[in-house]
């Protein structure tokens, strides 16, 4: 018979050491990919659970998805810093995470004085099944 899974707990938040901050449900962060060529991947974190003990720190992320990883590629009218919220769900190992970022509305991104390396901005939603958008169109 298998072993009973252990019961997970929430935390509030949770101190990264290694890039020695702290996050929270709601924050955004850029994620190791498996292929260093690759740019980091943004994910907006959903929750962060530890076991009983409060080892073993996992957090639930929905995935950002870059234009040219949509089913559409990048077209000529996709900011260099966009992303897409997809409906992609996934738990990862708080070790992947490279540090904090900032996804921005569009208006909110078009006010910034100076864009960082951490600052993206989101207009849609993707649904990485079917590649459909929400809103299916926006003013360019």
């Amino acid at each position: 018979m298998a072993k009973p899974k252990a019961p997970r707990r929430t935390l509030e938040s949770y101190s990264v050491k290694h890039i020695s901050k702290t996050i929270r449900a709601g924050d955004c962060v850029l994620m190791r990919p498996s292929d260093p060529a690759k740019p980091s991947y943004v994910a907006r974190i959903e929750r962060i659970e530890a076991d009983a003990r409060g080892a073993n720190v996992k957090i639930n992320v929905r995935w950002y998805y870059r234009p040219e990883e949509s089913i559409g590629g990048r077209r000529q009218f996709h900011g260099s810093k966009e992303v897409f919220l997809s409906d992609h769900f996934d738990v990862q190992s708080t070790d992947t995470i490279e540090g904090k970022c900032t996804v921005h509305s569009f208006k909110s991104y078009t006010k910034l004085d100076a864009v960082g390396n951490d600052d993206f901005f989101c207009r849609f939603e993707y649904n990485s099944s079917t590649g459909a958008f929400n809103p299916d169109r926006v003013a360019v």
